[in-house]
C-alpha cells in the first residue's frame, strides 16, 4: 500500500475537492398531474382539450423563432448522433474571449420526451366531449439554448414546447470556480474540466466550498426570464412558475502531480496493489477505438501500458465512482449521483439538499482513496492479529475468532474490503451476495447477521447511526487487507506446487517445497537444491 499512499500525499502539486457537472431539471409543480393539468386551462378560461396544448407549444415555436430573429442567430438542426456540445463549443469560447453574455447558439432536436401529456377523447358528445389525459412517452422537438454566461460560462438549457413544458440545464462548478479565481486575482492554469495549478491552494479550496445552491437558481431564474416559454401573463398572474430539482450531481476530488509519470505511477501501483485480491468490482481499460462484437482479435485486462487510460470504476444502483488519468498529469476521483433518493436525499434544489449531496459526494471519493491506500492504517502488530483469530471478550460478550485461512473467514475479510460497500456502505443484504460469490452459494441472511455482529465486536466495523448499515473502522481495514493479502499472496502461492513431482527435469525447486517433501517423504529423499 506503501507506493499508492506516498505518491498521492509526497508527489502531488495541487489537491482540489469541487462540484464538477450538475444537470438540473425545471418544471411546473402545478402542472404534474392529470388533475392538475386541467385546473390549469380552466384557470386560464379554456376548455379542457388537447388542443389548449397545441396553442401553447405554437407560441413557443413561435417565441423561440422570434428571439433567434432578434439575437441574429439561425436555428441548426442537430443530426442524429452528433455531439451536440462540440458543434456549440466554438461559439462559447468566441464569445469567453470577446467577454460577452449572450446565447451563442440555438439548436433543436427529435427526442423522446418521457411523461408527457396526451389527451384522449373519454365520451361526452361530439360537440362537447370529454378527454383524459395520461403520461405517454413521445418524440417532440426541443430546443437547446447554448449560453455564455459571466459567472458560469458555458451552459446550455433544453426547452421542451410540450405539456408539462419540462427544461432541463447544464452547468460546471469548476467553470463557476475558474470565474471565482479570476475574478480575485488568483493566477491558475485551466485543464479541460478542472484546474492544472493554482497560485493560490488555499482559496481555490475555499471557493469551491462557497458555491451552493443559490447560485444555481440565480443564474436559472434569470436566463428561463429571458428565454421563450408556452406561459402568457395570465399564467405567471396565477402563479405558474419552475422550480428546480437535481437530476445529476458529480463532485470531483482532483490530485495534480509533480510530473506526469508520477500520476501514471500511481494508477500502476493502485491497480496492481489491489486487482490481485478482488477489491474493485470492475477495471477497465478505455481505448482510443470503439470496441464491438465485430472487431476481430482477443481483448483481455492485462498490464496497463502506455497509450491505455485506465480506470476504476464502481456502482451503487444509479451512482457510480470511478477514478481515471486527467489529461497524463492528474488524477481524478469523482462520484455521479444520478437519483438522489438513493441516499435518502430529496431532488429539489435548495441549500439543505445540495449540502447533503455535496458531503455525500466527498465522503465518498475520500473512502475511495482511503480504499486505494491514501491513509491506510499501518500493518496490525501481534496483539490485534491475535484478538481476531482467537475467542475474545467485548463488553460481557464473547465474539468467536476469525480463523485465519479458513474459507469463510477469509471470504468474510475479502467481502468488508470489497470497492462495491463503499458508496452505499456495508449491509446485511450486500455482504450475502458477495459471500455467495466468494464462499458458497448458500449463504444466507442469517449467517450474514451472524458475522456482522462478529466483524462489529472485533472492531472491523461500525453502524451507521439510525440504519442497518456499516462502514470499516481503520484499523479493521488495515487487519482485513492485511490478511486478505496475506493469504492470497504468500500462503496460497507458497503452498501451490507442495504436490507436484520433487524432481521436475531441468527446473530446480523452491526451498519450500524441498522442505515440504523432506518432510513428507523422510531424510533419504533425494533433492535437487538451489545453488548459491
Amino acid at each position: 500500500m506503501g507506493p499508492v499512499s506516498t505518491l498521492l500525499t509526497e508527489r502531488s502539486s495541487l489537491r482540489l475537492s469541487c462540484m464538477d457537472r450538475l444537470l438540473v431539471a425545471g418544471y411546473v409543480p402545478r402542472l404534474q398531474s392529470e388533475g392538475l393539468l386541467v385546473r390549469w386551462m380552466l384557470d386560464r378560461g379554456d376548455y379542457p382539450s388537447p388542443r389548449v396544448f397545441g396553442r401553447a407549444q405554437e407560441r413557443m415555436v413561435d417565441a423561440v423563432k422570434r428571439f433567434a430573429k432578434a439575437e441574429g442567430l439561425e436555428i441548426v438542426t442537430f443530426a442524429k448522433g452528433e455531439s451536440k456540445e462540440d458543434r456549440a463549443r466554438p461559439f462559447q469560447d468566441a464569445a469567453e474571449r470577446a467577454g460577452r453574455e449572450a446565447v451563442v447558439l440555438i439548436g433543436q432536436a427529435q427526442e423522446k420526451m418521457v411523461g408527457g401529456f396526451r389527451g384522449t377523447k373519454d365520451g361526452g358528445t361530439p360537440s362537447h366531449p370529454h378527454f383524459h389525459f395520461t403520461r405517454a412517452q413521445m418524440f417532440v422537438t426541443h430546443y437547446y439554448f447554448y449560453i455564455r454566461d459571466a459567472q458560469w460560462g458555458p451552459v446550455f438549457i433544453k426547452l421542451c414546447p410540450f405539456a408539462p413544458f419540462p427544461v432541463l440545464a447544464c452547468l460546471n462548478g469548476h467553470e463557476w470556480l475558474k470565474r471565482r479565481l479570476s475574478d480575485t486575482g488568483v493566477g491558475f492554469s485551466a485543464l479541460d474540466n478542472g484546474l492544472g495549478a493554482c497560485e493560490d491552494h488555499v482559496a481555490a479550496q475555499s471557493w469551491a466550498d462557497r458555491l451552493a445552491a443559490g447560485c444555481i437558481r440565480e443564474l436559472l431564474d434569470r436566463w428561463l426570464a429571458l428565454a421563450p416559454n408556452p406561459f402568457q401573463s395570465i399564467d405567471t398572474d396565477l402563479g405558474y412558475s419552475y422550480d428546480y430539482s437535481f437530476r445529476q450531481v458529480e463532485f470531483s476530488d482532483t490530485t495534480i502531480f509533480d510530473r506526469p509519470r508520477d500520476a501514471r505511477a500511481w494508477f500502476d501501483a493502485a491497480i496492481r496493489d489491489h486487482l490481485d485480491v478482488g477489491r474493485p468490482e470492475k477495471v477497465s481499460l478505455t481505448f482510443d477505438r470503439r470496441v464491438t462484437s465485430r472487431t476481430p482479435g482477443a481483448f483481455r485486462t492485462k498490464i496497463v501500458t502506455p497509450g491505455v487510460d485506465p480506470h476504476i470504476q464502481i456502482h451503487y444502483r444509479s451512482s457510480k465512482t470511478k477514478a481515471y488519468l486527467k489529461e497524463g498529469h492528474g488524477v481524478r476521483v469523482e462520484t455521479t449521483i444520478n437519483s438522489p433518493a438513493d441516499f435518502g436525499v430529496r431532488k429539489t434544489v435548495n441549500p439543505e439538499n445540495f449540502a447533503a449531496l455535496k458531503e455525500i459526494g466527498r465522503a465518498t471519493n475520500a473512502r475511495f482513496l482511503d480504499g486505494l491506500g491514501e491513509r491506510s492504517a499501518p500493518p496490525p502488530d501481534t496483539t490485534a492479529f491475535e484478538s481476531v483469530v482467537m475467542l475474545s471478550v467485548h463488553d460481557g460478550n464473547k465474539a468467536p475468532g476469525l480463523r485465519f485461512g479458513e474459507p469463510r473467514a477469509q471470504a468474510l475479510l475479502a467481502s468488508i474490503v470489497a470497492f462495491c460497500h463503499l458508496i452505499g456502505g456495508l449491509t446485511n443484504a450486500g455482504l450475502v451476495a458477495s459471500m455467495r460469490s466468494l464462499h458458497d452459494p448458500s449463504y444466507s441472511s442469517r449467517q450474514a447477521t451472524y458475522d456482522l455482529r462478529r466483524l462489529k465486536q472485533k472492531g472491523f466495523i461500525y453502524r451507521v447511526a439510525n440504519r442497518n448499515v456499516y462502514r470499516l473502522t481503520p484499523t479493521g481495514h488495515a487487519l482485513a487487507v492485511t490478511c486478505t493479502k496475506l493469504y492470497a499472496r504468500v500462503i496460497l502461492p507458497a503452498t501451490s506446487g507442495f504436490d507436484e513431482p520433487i524432481d521436475p527435469p531441468g527446473e530446480l525447486q523452491r526451498p519450500i517445497i524441498v522442505a515440504w517433501c523432506v518432510l513428507k517423504a523422510g531424510p533419504d529423499l533425494r533433492v535437487r537444491v538451489p545453488s548459491g
